[in-house]
């Protein structure tokens, strides 16, 4: 397998935002980061699979303190999260923050159960190794494992992150995972919805999901006024695509 020239691919998307991708890493698990510059402080949705150094790869986008924030602690979210000195997180999954797991999570001939066929069963294709190219040479798929760290505040429904000039309130949107959360900036009607909603197959049959939970969450999304969603995976969408979508969702689910 080659070695990648680069890790990570970026492009600004407006406003201020910048979104942050791992162009060798399978669709499935290739989230989107999204870093937002504030007046104060900068925000970080979501860190990626911790494969290398998102830390490194920012470092010309930042120059001021960094707000990292996990959506929810899923392997290809939260890995680069302790790279940051201040980590974010809901507190339902704030131990699967410090204890991540521990299979070799790039190998999906190695995962627990069934869970390749439960991903499978919902439209994705899942390759044995979830990479296409290494970061470094002698990099090892089978040893690695998602870094664990700990939180340094947990978050809820209705809490204010102030960035100077922006503010986000945290949203808990559980379905996907129990301890899902948005973000959400009701001045320009902007959305970072991690996996709670993006333009793709959504899961919801892995282990720690809720079918239930997720249909009040689509229907909360249905009426929140928003203009545009910056998802977990896929590209970003505005109003009209959320309705497709939740309504989609609603009609299969219920």
């Amino acid at each position: 397998m080659k070695v990648a020239d680069r890790w990570f691919a970026s492009e600004s998307v407006g406003d201020g935002i910048t979104r942050i991708w791992e162009p060798h890493v399978a669709r499935l698990f290739q989230c989107n980061i999204w870093h937002v510059r504030g007046r104060d402080s900068d925000l970080l949705v979501d860190a990626g699979m911790g494969i290398s150094s998102l830390h490194e790869a920012i470092a010309e986008l930042v120059d001021k303190p960094v707000i990292a924030i996990a959506t929810h602690t899923h392997m290809d979210h939260a890995g680069s999260l302790h790279e940051f000195p201040q980590r974010l997180v809901h507190p339902i999954e704030a131990s699967q923050l410090q204890h991540p797991d521990e299979f070799p999570v790039l190998c999906s001939n190695h995962w627990p159960g069934n869970m390749r066929a439960l991903i499978e069963e919902q439209g994705y294709d899942v390759p044995d190794v979830l990479i296409d190219a290494y970061p470094y040479e002698g990099f090892d798929p089978e040893a690695f494992r998602t870094p664990a760290c700990t939180a340094t505040q947990v978050v809820v429904e209705g809490q204010m992150i102030d960035l100077g000039d922006r503010v986000f309130e945290v949203l808990h949107l559980p379905g996907h995972s129990p301890g899902s959360i948005g973000l959400w900036e009701k001045d320009s009607g902007t959305l970072f919805s991690g996996d709670a909603v993006y333009d793709g197959p959504l899961l919801d049959t892995l282990p720690d999901a809720d079918i239930t939970a997720y249909i009040r969450t689509m229907q909360r999304l249905q009426s929140l006024p928003v203009n545009v969603v910056h998802a977990g995976h896929d590209p970003s969408f505005g109003r009209q695509r959320l309705l497709e979508l939740v309504r989609a969702y609603l009609a299969y689910r219920s």
